[in-house]
């Protein structure tokens, strides 16, 4: 009876949205990070100066488990837009496509009614599928460029769905202003080897988190400057981690997590903070159903409505693939899956024999581990071989463990939940069409770039 009752108001809360917005739909506002460790903005407890995202927090909902399927920028995107995991998408390399024949966010809302617009960078192809309004703007959002968007699209009384895109604060990190940071006073996780090279590396980071910050209060200013802000479903996402180790190319929650904050007026609880487990397939659907439209049974994802009117509840697992194969400076292969429930994460690593490498191993600030460890230092030592060297099972009691430094897996007393978590995730691969370290194998044939993969 509970769960009836539960589902009937669900389905007031929605039929009483889709009634007070028949005669206007609402506008649909997405900024993405790239290469943004969640713990490291304010209202995440970190020590970013982000005052723009921490105030939309505190206007709207902050999520304290978003995940995504690939710990990639590529691959992200194209969850993102087309509702469906990287694997099952066939874009799971970096640099990767989708099929011509695939439909992307722009093909389920321009019918329904919406233009859309894209702006900064984009990682995503074909251009026939990801066909939006193409907003002047490289690598970064053209604020100008977005300011005429928005001023058109009111003088018309279109509703429109604005994906702003930003670089940063992936490397390098040039931007922002890093005096704002002090190298003494610079807190390092307890995951990091505490180096010169690490804290001039996290303090540019920190500076470029912030130089984001800005971007995402410039589009508020848009949004308010036209009068649209009150009607608009308005997204932050973090992405991904950071490039500095345990974080980016791994599984970790780190790598996996992102921060995401919500505002809707009228609709998202102000000041609100919601525990459900959301992934970015998540989001498609739940634009779709705003838009009024029907999801194709080809999308992952589920609505996230209900979660936005306050539903503390939206799935039990969520899972994530990393594909090294064509990155920068990666090993020939190393896969990795992952499936994480409320408590528990549990990683296979295909290739536990190989080094584990990528574009963070070549940079100063690991480089600099690499030197204390060879001097003697046995901290360094430690974490330099945890991050080459993974076992292939791994196993982490994320409740008291969040940071995942305890490797539970082969242990007798849990050998019933690495069993059970092992099940769900042999599934998943099966639903997605992952052959492991097949599909590893064939992963260059998913790679479109301009130049020669190394």
């Amino acid at each position: 009876m509970r769960i009836l009752t539960l589902l009937y108001s669900s389905a007031l809360i929605i039929g009483a949205f889709v009634a007070s917005h028949a005669k206007e739909l609402p506008n649909i506002v997405l900024i993405i990070a790239d290469d943004c460790t969640y713990r490291d903005l304010g209202c995440y407890g970190g020590q970013a100066h982000t005052p723009n995202i921490d105030a939309l927090a505190s206007e709207g909902m902050r999520f304290t488990r978003c995940f995504q399927s690939a710990p990639m920028c590529s691959p992200t995107r194209h969850s993102i837009y087309t509702g469906q995991h990287p694997v099952k998408s066939g874009a799971y390399p970096n640099h990767t496509f989708v099929e011509e024949e695939t439909k992307s966010i722009v093909q389920y809302l321009k019918p329904l009614g919406y233009r859309v617009g894209q702006s900064g960078k984009t990682h995503v192809q074909p251009e026939s599928v990801f066909s939006w309004e193409k907003i002047p703007g490289d690598r970064n959002p053209d604020f100008e460029e977005i300011d005429g968007f928005i001023e058109e699209c009111t003088d018309r009384r279109e509703p429109f769905c604005l994906l702003l895109c930003s670089n940063e604060p992936h490397t390098p990190w040039d931007k922002g202003d890093p005096s704002r940071y002090e190298l003494s006073k610079i807190k390092l996780p307890p995951y990091f080897v505490d180096t010169p090279e690490t804290r001039e590396g996290m303090q540019r980071y920190l500076a470029e988190i912030t130089y984001f910050d800005e971007e995402v209060g410039k589009t508020i200013e848009l949004l308010k400057k036209h009068g649209q802000f009150e009607n608009t479903l308005l997204i932050v996402l973090s992405e991904q981690g950071s490039a500095l180790p345990f974080a980016k190319w791994t599984c970790y929650d780190n790598g996996l997590q992102s921060g995401f904050i919500a505002y809707w007026n009228g609709y998202i609880e102000p000041g609100s903070t919601n525990h459900a487990m959301v992934e970015y397939i998540d989001l498609l659907p739940t634009f779709i159903e705003l838009a009024g439209g029907e999801v194709d049974d080809v999308v992952d994802g589920r609505s996230l409505l209900e979660v936005f009117a306050g539903k503390q509840d939206h799935k039990d697992v969520v899972f994530g693939e990393m594909t090294s194969r064509g990155i920068n400076s990666g090993p020939e292969s190393f896969g990795i899956r992952s499936v994480r429930t409320d408590r528990y994460k549990y990683i296979w690593n295909f290739t536990p024999e190989v080094k584990f490498t990528n574009a963070c191993t070549v940079a100063p600030e690991f480089q600099s581990w690499i030197k204390l460890a060879e001097a003697g230092d046995a901290d360094a030592l430690d974490k330099v071989n945890r991050y080459h060297f993974r076992p292939e099972f791994e196993l982490y009691d994320l409740q008291f463990d969040p940071l995942e430094w305890n490797n539970l897996a082969g242990r007798i007393e849990y050998e019933e939940v690495e069993f059970a978590l092992r099940d769900m995730l042999l599934d998943w691969m099966a639903f997605c069409g992952d052959q492991g370290q097949k599909t590893e194998m064939n992963a260059l044939a998913r790679i479109r770039r301009p130049k020669k993969v190394k």
